[in-house]
Order: structure tokens, then sequence, then C-alpha cells
């Protein structure tokens, strides 16, 4: 079988489509019916991505979101029917990667998956010296996807590590707010800047010592972010 998918949502008929899809694609999928049930299976499984719906019984989307993130890093793209943007802000703000409004398309669901999967998994270098970085106090592990400073080590999604990589992997190169959108979601992601503003806002709630006196990762004022040299 192939990647490990668990899908979270109280309407079966939804949870019945999106399965049968996704093991066509030879993914093995779990599914969750409410919010304890979600947090238990994510306990007791390692899965490549989860799909969570936002209105649950037992714990809603963004506590199940919350619970999981206190112990895994696992990709996680929510599910919400309302299309409200506060929905989408509120999911980001705590921790997920992506995010679809219901009602949505299959093969769209399918592509997100296969490229966060994608982004999220190992990066092989063709040097040695090119899979761990050290700036100062923090080494990034770019093959087991580790991020330690001061010997401790730093818990961070998929797309925080992705944003801190391509700019640890460019130092003093300003980066727009657009730019770090396509380049680490993708053109075709139909989510706006603000997306870039909350993963930059977490990065440096777990990486730096004072976040609005940062050491790591800068703001350049009307033009983007970039990392210090």
């Amino acid at each position: 079988m192939g990647n490990k998918v668990l899908v979270v949502d109280d309407e079966k008929l939804i949870v019945k489509g999106l399965k049968f899809s996704l093991e066509q694609d030879e993914m093995k999928v779990d599914c969750a019916y409410d919010g304890g049930e979600a947090v238990k299976l994510a306990r007791e499984n390692q899965y490549d991505i989860i799909l969570l719906d936002v209105m649950l019984p037992v714990f809603d989307g963004f506590e199940v979101l919350k619970q999981i993130r206190e112990f895994s890093n696992v990709p996680i793209i929510m599910l919400t029917a309302k299309g409200d943007d506060m929905d989408k802000i509120l999911g980001l703000e705590y921790g997920a990667d992506d995010y679809m409004t219901k009602p949505f398309n299959i093969l769209e669901v399918k592509a997100r998956i296969k490229a966060i999967i994608r982004r999220s998994g190992k990066h092989v270098k063709d040097t040695d010296e090119g899979k761990v970085i050290r700036k100062g106090e923090l080494v990034m592990d770019i093959d087991a996807r580790r991020v330690v400073i001061e010997g401790k080590e730093i818990n961070l999604t998929a797309k925080e590590f992705d944003v801190l990589e391509l700019l640890l992997n460019n130092p003093n190169k300003v980066y727009s707010r657009e730019k770090l959108l396509n380049t680490v979601w993708g053109s075709e992601y139909p989510g706006d800047v603000r997306t870039v503003d909350v993963h930059i806002r977490r990065l440096r709630e777990k990486i730096e010592k004072t976040p609005s006196e940062p050491n790591y990762v800068y703001t350049k004022w009307g033009v983007g972010y970039y990392f210090k040299e």
C-alpha cells in the first residue's frame, strides 16, 4: 500500500467517497467520525497526512488540530463547509498545512494530498555537505526534517519547515510574501499572502527567544522576509 491517510468527518457519505477514491490511488485510509476518535487514531498510528473537517462532534476540528499538534507534525488539511476566511485563518493559526472548502473536487483533494506529501517528504541532496545547515545555535537536518536550537528540538509543521529551509538556504535574500506563497505552497494554491504571515508568526514563536526581536527570520518592511546571516 502507498501513503497512509486519516479522513475525519461526521458525514459518512463524504468519508465513504474519499476513502474509495483515495484507495483507488493505492493509499491506505483510516476513518474517524468524531474528534475524540480522530485524536486517538492519530496517537496510535503514523499517518502521512490527515484530512480534518472543522464541524465535528466531541471535539471540533480546531480542538483536534491543537491536540494533535502537541505530539505530531503530520501534515493536516482542514475541510470546511463554510468558506469562511476566519475558519481558514484559525486553521493556519493552529498549525494546519492547507485547507479546502466544501463542496470540493476529489481530483483536487488528491492533487493537494500528493503535493503536500511530496513537499513534506525527505529531501535528498547530491552531496553530504548539503544535508545539515548550521547557523549559530540553529541546526537544520534536511533529511530527517529536524530543527534543533541550543540542543533542543523544535517541533515545526511541514510548511513551517519548508519556509525556514528556503530562507536558511538563501541567507540575506528577501522573499516577498507572494514569492514565498508561490514557492512553498505552489502557484495554484488558492490562499492568499495572509497564509505566509501566519506561518512566519508561528515560526518565530517557536525559534526566536523574543519573536518581536528576531535573531533568525527578519522582516524587510514593505518588501518581505529574510534570514539574516
